[in-house]
């Protein structure tokens, strides 16, 4: 599930595209880049966030630049 993309439905950052970075017992850890950088992820309960079919690979998810423009690259960055 790491590497997923994903969409915040709950909280301050509602609407805002994210994608998993690593997971644990009860909750997902995300981040996009920007306002949540991958050294800083997001702890998330898993029914907050509207799963999609895309994935990113491991590659684009090791810098923050990467990361938005892997998100920008798949059309997400309207939302961010």
């Amino acid at each position: 599930m790491v590497g997923r993309v994903v969409i915040s439905n709950a909280g301050r950052d509602k609407t805002k595209v994210m994608v998993i970075v690593k997971e644990t017992e009860n909750y997902l850890l995300v981040c996009d880049g920007k306002e949540r950088p991958v050294e800083r992820p997001k702890r998330k309960n898993p029914k907050h966030l509207k799963l999609t079919n895309t994935y990113l690979e491991a590659h684009q998810l090791e810098t923050n630049r990467a990361l938005r423009k892997a998100l920008k690259a798949i059309g997400y960055e309207e939302e961010m």
